[in-house]
């Protein structure tokens, strides 16, 4: 027969059996989760996910045009005629864009979203923002289109002509790649520049076959901790520069 004293010890037995082997209690488990909650939200704070995500699309910035570059230059070697506009006399015109100071060279912007804005700011003759002979203001062309390598892309260069292949399966664009109705210099797009050769009125004394594309980092990882727009070897500080020559775009305070 059993006693009462057997049942108790039973009892308890059956007790410690569950708690060390049937899991948490239902207190556990509520202190647990409040844990893991307190922790999931400083994580958030010390992470801070909006600059994250401008980090990573400066990342992808700087990569894009270091691949345009490498391009170009292959481009540039491998071709015996080699045209950074595909012979369209793009980077040898000087028409001065509509909405800008009347200049002999006025900058003129070729840029990657599908738009013709008009350029704010004012112009400045300077040795460097004079050189500009090519940076079209008209839309470049939208959606599949433009990062075609063909020619006809947003970049006018056809790389599809050179024997090897194309460096590049497309011609990257911003990853925002919008710009306002009137241009400026902080709208998250890249542009482009070039110069084929060299007349008495437009690039005088300057090399052929020169490029620039530039974007605008948007983190502090980027723009404050490692500035790497002030770094990067161009005459533009409001901007990351790339390319064989970084002082083909206007200078700093032109707002586009």
């Amino acid at each position: 027969m059993i006693s009462l004293t057997n049942l108790k010890e039973k009892r308890e037995n059956g007790l410690a059996h569950n708690r060390l082997g049937g899991g948490f209690t239902l207190l556990e488990l509520l202190i647990v989760i409040a844990i893991i909650a307190i922790l999931s939200i400083a994580l958030v704070f010390m992470l801070n996910p909006a600059e994250t995500l401008k980090k990573a699309r400066d990342a992808q910035r700087i990569s894009d045009l270091k691949s345009v570059k490498t391009a170009l230059g292959i481009m540039l070697t491998a071709s015996s005629t080699p045209s950074l506009d595909n012979f369209g006399v793009i980077c040898t015109t000087t028409t001065t864009p509509a909405g800008a100071t009347t200049l002999a060279a006025a900058p003129k912007i070729r840029y990657s979203a599908n738009v013709t804005p008009t350029l704010g700011g004012t112009l400045t003759a300077g040795s460097d923002s004079a050189f500009t002979p090519w940076v079209s203001t008209s839309g470049a062309p939208s959606g599949t289109t433009a990062g075609k390598v063909d020619g006809t892309g947003w970049i006018p260069v056809n790389l599809k002509a050179l024997t090897g292949g194309t460096p590049i399966s497309s011609f990257p664009v911003d990853p925002t790649n919008s710009i306002t109705t009137t241009a400026t210099a902080s709208d998250l797009v890249y542009r482009y520049a070039c110069q084929n050769g060299t007349t008495a009125s437009v690039g005088a004394g300057k090399p052929a076959y020169v490029f620039e594309i530039d974007a605008v980092l948007e983190s502090n990882a980027y723009t404050v901790d490692d500035n790497k727009m002030t770094k990067d070897g161009g005459d533009n500080d409001d901007k990351y520069e790339s390319g064989n020559s970084l002082n083909l775009l206007p200078l700093t305070g032109a707002l586009f």
